[in-house]
C-alpha cells in the first residue's frame, strides 16, 4: 500500500541545502540524466518557454544550450534559487537568454498566451495548490503551446527506490525522502487534472516519475 502524502514545504533556502541540491542536480546533467532530450524530442526546439521552479537552473540551461533562437523565463519561489540559477546560466552564457523571477506559480504575473512553452521538472510536489498552478499554466500558454510536467511518485517500486538511493548523495538523501513521500501518484493527479483545462494530457509512469505532457487546444 502506498503511504499517505506527506506535505513538503514550497521552496528551497537556506545555503547548505542550496548548495547540496546544486551539486547534486549538476552532476545529473554531466551525465544526462535530465529530461532535455525528452523535451526536445517532445518539439520544444524554438520559442519562448517557462520553467516552474528551475532550481538551480540546469534543466533549462541544458535545453537552452541544446537549443537555439530559445529564450526562458524561470519562476521560483526561493531567491536563493535564484541567485544560484542566476550564477549558472552565466557560467554556460546562457545569461542573456534568461531571466529568473520570483514569484507564486499559483498566480503568474504574465500575461495570457505568453509562452510557447512550459515545463518544470521536480516541484510539483511542492505546489501547494496543483490545481491553481495548472490553471496558470493554461492561461499562459499560447494556443498550441506545449506543456511537460514530470516529478518523483510516491508509489515507485522498492527496486526503483534503491537505485534512487545509491545515486542520490549522502547529504540529500534525507531530502530526497521528503520529496518522494510529499509526491503524487498518478492515481492522485489525473482528478486534480480533470478539474482543468489541462483535462486532454496525456498522464503516463515511468521507472520513478510520473510524466504530464500535452498541448493547448
Amino acid at each position: 500500500m502506498t503511504r499517505p502524502r506527506v506535505v513538503e514545504p514550497e521552496g528551497v533556502t537556506g545555503e547548505s541545502v542550496v548548495d547540496s541540491y546544486d551539486k547534486m542536480m549538476r552532476g545529473l546533467m554531466q551525465n544526462g540524466y535530465l529530461d532535455t532530450l525528452k523535451l526536445i524530442k517532445a518539439g520544444l526546439t524554438s520559442g519562448t518557454a517557462l520553467e516552474v521552479g528551475p532550481g538551480p537552473g540546469y534543466l533549462g540551461i541544458d535545453w537552452l544550450t541544446k537549443t537555439g533562437n530559445t529564450f526562458l523565463k524561470g519562476l521560483d519561489l526561493s531567491a536563493d534559487m535564484i541567485a544560484v540559477a542566476q550564477r549558472n546560466a552565466k557560467e554556460f552564457g546562457v545569461d542573456s537568454r534568461t531571466e529568473y523571477i520570483l514569484g507564486d506559480a499559483k498566480q503568474m504575473l504574465f500575461r495570457e498566451e505568453t509562452f510557447d512553452a512550459v515545463f518544470s521538472n521536480g516541484s510539483l510536489h511542492e505546489w501547494s495548490d496543483p490545481k491553481a498552478v495548472f490553471l496558470e499554466i493554461y492561461r499562459v500558454l499560447k494556443p498550441g503551446g506545449m506543456y511537460y510536467i514530470s516529478d518523483l511518485r510516491r508509489d515507485i517500486t522498492l527496486f526503483a527506490r534503491l537505485l534512487l538511493q545509491i545515486a542520490i548523495p549522502r547529504e540529500r538523501k534525507k531530502g530526497f525522502l521528503s520529496s518522494l513521500h510529499a509526491s503524487y501518484t498518478m492515481e492522485e493527479l489525473v482528478p486534480i487534472l480533470n478539474q482543468t483545462r489541462l483535462n486532454k494530457a496525456s498522464v503516463s509512469r515511468e521507472l520513478w516519475t510520473v510524466v504530464i505532457t500535452g498541448r493547448k487546444v
